[in-house]
C-alpha cells in the first residue's frame, strides 16, 4: 500500500505543474468589494469546481442573488476515520493604487523566489496548497486517509455576510470534526506557527451634531457647544491612563493568560527592540502589566481609526464644527461578547454628552474572539505534520486580528479549528506587490497532505 512518502514525493516532482496551475487561478481578477468584478467571482468560483469535481469530489453549489456562490466540495469516503473540513476564500482585495504594482496584479510574475499577484497568499495560493495535497493523495493512492470538505466563499474581504448566513441556517450541510483554515502567516521565515487563538473585533461610528451651521468662533465660541471639542472628550474616555479600557463591564469576562501561555509567548524569537524598530518607532504604550506581544494577541484593545471634524485644509479658519465624528474598534479575547461591549459604549458615551449636542452611536459590524485548546489531539498532528514537512517544530502563537467566520463556524459546528498559515509578515496582503514564497507554497503542501495522514492515524 502506498503511504505518506510516496504522496510526498509526488507533490515535490509536479512542482512545476502546480505552480502554472496556481498562476491560472490567480489571473482571474475575484475583487469581491467592487461589483464590476462581480462576473470574476464568478468565475472564480466556477475554476474551483472544475478542479474539485475532476478530483472526483462531489460538488454542492450554493447561490443567493448579489453573492458569489458559496462552494462545497465533498469526499466521504473513508468510514470511521475524523471528517476534515477546509476552508478558504476565492474573492480577493481591490489592487488600489494600482500605480504602485511593480507587475499588473493579475497577471503572475515569479521573481526572487515569490510569485507576485494579487490573491497570491491571501487566500488563493494557501487554500491551494490543501487542494494539490488532497490531488497528491488521490493521484498516487486512489483514495484519501479522511473524509475531506473544502468550503469556499467569495466574500471573505466583504465579511462573509452569505456565508454566515449559510453556515447559521445549515450547519448540517457540513458535518465534521476539525476545520482547518491556512488564510495567515508563520511567526517568521522558517519559523511556522499553530496559531490557537484570535481576537475579536467590535466595530463602532459616533457621530455629534450641533448648531444648524458651523459658526465663527469669535462670534459663538463660549457660547455654542463645540462639537469637536465634545468628540475629543468622547474619545479620550475610552482609554485610562494605565492603558486600560474604560467600557463598564468590558473586563468582566476577559480570561487571564496561563503561565504555560505567557512562558511560550516570551519564548518566542521576537524582542520588543527589534518590534518597535521594524515599524521605525522607539516605543509604544498599551495596557499595564503586559509585554507588547501579550497586548497585541492576548488582551483586548481600543483604537480611533477615524476622525472627521471641522476644517481640513491648508491654513487657519477660526470655525466652530457642527458635527465631528469618530470610528473606533475593540479588538477583543474570547468569551467577551460584541453586544455586550456596545451596551457598555453606550454607557459610557450617553452622560457626557452635553446640552446643545445630539449623539447618534453606530456599531458597524462584531464578531467574537476564539481559543483552541492547546491540549487539542488535532494541534498534535497538526505539529507532527509540520515539523515533517517544515524541518523544524511550529511554535504555538495567537493572532491579534480577525477572522468573524471563524468563530462563527466553530459554535455552529461544534468542531475544533486549525489556524495554519504558510505565509509571511511581507507577504504585502492587502497591499501592492502582494507575494507568496514557492517555498513556502511546497512546504505548505507537504504539511497538509501530512495532515490528512496524521488525522487518518485518528478513529472516532
Amino acid at each position: 500500500m502506498k503511504n505518506i512518502t510516496e504522496v510526498c514525493r509526488r507533490i515535490e516532482e509536479t512542482q512545476n505543474e502546480l505552480v502554472e496551475t496556481y498562476r491560472q487561478f490567480l489571473e482571474i481578477a475575484s475583487v469581491s468589494a467592487d461589483s464590476k468584478y462581480a462576473q470574476d467571482c464568478k468565475s472564480a468560483a466556477k475554476w474551483l469546481v472544475d478542479k474539485l469535481g475532476g478530483m472526483g469530489f462531489y460538488i454542492e453549489t450554493h447561490e443567493k442573488d448579489g453573492h458569489p456562490p458559496i462552494i462545497v466540495g465533498k469526499y466521504l469516503k473513508a468510514g470511521d476515520a475524523p471528517t476534515v473540513m477546509i476552508y478558504g476564500h476565492y474573492d480577493v482585495q481591490p489592487v488600489d493604487p494600482p500605480d504602485l504594482w511593480e507587475t499588473p496584479p493579475f497577471s503572475p510574475d515569479i521573481r526572487d523566489g515569490h510569485v507576485y499577484a494579487r490573491g497570491a497568499s491571501d487566500d488563493k495560493g494557501q487554500f491551494l496548497t490543501h487542494i494539490f495535497a488532497a490531488a497528491a493523495w488521490l493521484e498516487e493512492t486512489g483514495s484519501l486517509p479522511v473524509n475531506l470538505i473544502f468550503l469556499s466563499e467569495g466574500e471573505e474581504e466583504i465579511g462573509s455576510e452569505w456565508l454566515t448566513e449559510f453556515v447559521q441556517a445549515q450547519p448540517e450541510l457540513l458535518p465534521c470534526d476539525v476545520i482547518v483554515i491556512s488564510d495567515g502567516n508563520q511567526f517568521a521565515p522558517s519559523v511556522p506557527a499553530i496559531t490557537y487563538a484570535l481576537r475579536g473585533v467590535m466595530c463602532f461610528e459616533v457621530n455629534l451634531t450641533g448648531p444648524n451651521r458651523d459658526l465663527h468662533s469669535g462670534s459663538f465660541g463660549g457660547a455654542v457647544t463645540n462639537a469637536g471639542n465634545v468628540l475629543a472628550e468622547l474619545v479620550a474616555s475610552l482609554v485610562g491612563p494605565d492603558g486600560r479600557i474604560q467600557v463598564p463591564g468590558f473586563y468582566d469576562d476577559v480570561e487571564p493568560m496561563t503561565d504555560r501561555e505567557r512562558q511560550l509567548l516570551s519564548e518566542l524569537p521576537l524582542t520588543e527592540e527589534r518590534f518597535f524598530g521594524d515599524l521605525g518607532t522607539d516605543g509604544g504604550r498599551g495596557e499595564e502589566g503586559y509585554t507588547a506581544l501579550e497586548r497585541r494577541w492576548a488582551r483586548p484593545s481600543c483604537d480611533v481609526n477615524g476622525l472627521t471634524c471641522g476644517y481640513q485644509g491648508e491654513g487657519a479658519k477660526t470655525v466652530l464644527p457642527d458635527c465631528a465624528s469618530a470610528k473606533f474598534s475593540f479588538r477583543l479575547v474570547p468569551n467577551q461578547q460584541p453586544d455586550k461591549i456596545a451596551a457598555g459604549v453606550r454607557e459610557l458615551f450617553e452622560p457626557q454628552v452635553p446640552s446643545g449636542i445630539e449623539m447618534k452611536l453606530e456599531v458597524d459590524h462584531g464578531s467574537p474572539g476564539i481559543l483552541v485548546s492547546l491540549e487539542s489531539p488535532f494541534v498534535e498532528c497538526s505539529a507532527r505534520a509540520i515539523e515533517a514537512a517544515f524541518g523544524t517544530a511550529p511554535v504555538y502563537a495567537r493572532e491579534g486580528g480577525s477572522i468573524p467566520i471563524v468563530a462563527t463556524m466553530a459554535q455552529q459546528l461544534r468542531a475544533d479549528v486549525l489556524l495554519l498559515g504558510w505565509g509571511q509578515a511581507d507577504n504585502n496582503i492587502h497591499s501592492p506587490n502582494e507575494r507568496f514564497s514557492l517555498e513556502d507554497f511546497r512546504r505548505g503542501t507537504l504539511a497538509s497532505a501530512r495532515l490528512l495522514d496524521e488525522i487518518g492515524k485518528m478513529k472516532k
